[in-house]
């Protein structure tokens, strides 16, 4: 093996194994590669108030044992964190150099605000959920994703194969990577250099709406609908959709490919604080201000709405293959089928907005946290509940 072969090996891998590294990248999604901005509106942002709560000596359980919110904090690598309730901040906390001012990568917690877009744009009868992705995107007719319906996109409904390869999850994922960050390229790599390049190779190997597969093809797809349907780039059309209705302090930024296309699956950076007037939106219904933002039926159905033939009940991403699956997903969202009527934006290495209406709370995670069997992921939706049922 060459130095050149070896570099390019270590560059493939080391941002799982490495919290440094990743929080490198985690932090610098406005800096390192090309970015569109989805802008913030120009007006004084929407304040939100403070109550402060010690949540310091809760006792939150931690891998079989009780634990404070600092040992949670260490074990998720977690870089802020957040949360409102009844629309006051009682709780917010930055580390590792993390500011209330800096963009983090959102990762695939990303998937959700499309699904939001996507949900929002069919309630108004601009999007029909039950026409193939080819009826918008003629060229990706004949692919997995394009003969695919758009409700089976947002419900994670394909089964596909890239370029005649097995699916495996975790290496799709490199190989997504390294479409839209060619620092992540192997020596030699040969593949897809864009998005829409990536989504042509895409074939299925089983009947759309059939089975649950997690995997970031189907949003890819989703959002070049969307960009068909609204003439929008996928960050015009989130600035002008929600971001700059949010009253959000900062604008926020979507990573782009070699064509200046968004990595909508999750190359999406925005403040803790602006994420958490989104999900404080959506816990109000959709409204800021009483100024209707989404529509209120699309809010408040997000976690109850689960479409007739789709999986209810799946199994979260990183969770063991022995472990028991209880989530729902629905329109790209984790419901976790709580009593409170959550729901659950995620993306790897700890990102989450968990919006709770029961329990009048909105929650915050950015972390960098190492994905590995040898490191188990920190139970971040149980402490956020225990969190809203205290306060």
């Amino acid at each position: 093996m060459n130095d050149t072969t070896r570099l390019g090996d270590l560059r493939w891998t080391r941002g799982y194994t490495d919290p440094g590294w990743i929080r490198r990248f985690t932090s610098a999604g406005r800096e390192l590669p090309p970015a569109a901005a989805c802008g913030a509106a120009r007006s004084p942002p929407v304040p939100c108030p403070s109550a402060p709560v010690d949540l310091h000596a809760l006792d939150i359980a931690l891998g079989g044992t009780t634990a404070k919110l600092e040992d949670l904090f260490t074990a998720a690598e977690t870089d802020a964190f957040l949360v409102l309730h009844r629309g006051a901040v009682v709780h917010e906390t930055y580390r590792h150099g993390t500011e209330a001012h800096t963009p983090h990568f959102n990762a695939s917690a990303a998937k959700s605000y499309i699904g939001l877009m996507a949900a929002t744009l069919a309630h108004q009868g601009l999007l029909d959920r039950s026409s193939a992705a080819g009826h918008y995107a003629p060229e990706l007719a004949g692919t997995a994703f394009g003969d695919a319906s758009v409700q089976d996109l947002l419900h994670m409904g394909t089964q596909v194969s890239y370029a005649g390869r097995p699916f495996d999850k975790a290496i799709e994922a490199q190989r997504y990577h390294a479409v839209v960050a060619p620092q992540l390229r192997p020596f030699g790599y040969t593949g897809p250099t864009t998005i829409r390049e990536h989504l042509l190779t895409a074939r299925a190997t089983g009947r759309p709406g059939t089975a649950f597969r997690y995997e970031n093809g189907n949003v890819e797809a989703l959002a070049e609908v969307l960009r068909r349907v609204t003439g929008l780039t996928t960050s015009a059309l989130l600035g002008e959709m929600i971001w700059s209705k949010i009253g959000a302090e900062e604008d926020a930024y979507y990573v782009l490919d070699g064509e200046g296309v968004e990595a909508a699956c999750g190359g999406f950076s925005a403040t803790a604080r602006d994420v958490a007037r989104l999900g404080e939106m959506l816990r109000c219904g959709g409204a800021v201000g009483g100024r209707q933002v989404v529509p209120e039926e699309v809010a408040t159905t997000i976690a109850g709405g689960v479409p007739e033939g789709h999986p209810r009940r799946v199994r979260f991403p990183a969770a063991p293959p022995d472990s028991p699956a209880t989530l729902s997903y629905h329109d790209l969202w984790w419901i976790p089928n709580d009593p409170y009527g959550s729901y659950l934006a995620s993306g790897i290495h700890g990102q989450r907005l968990l919006v709770s209406p029961g329990l009048d709370m909105v929650a915050v995670h950015f972390g960098s946290q190492v994905v590995s069997p040898a490191v188990p992921a920190a139970p971040l939706l149980q402490a956020f509940l225990r969190i809203g049922t205290h306060l």
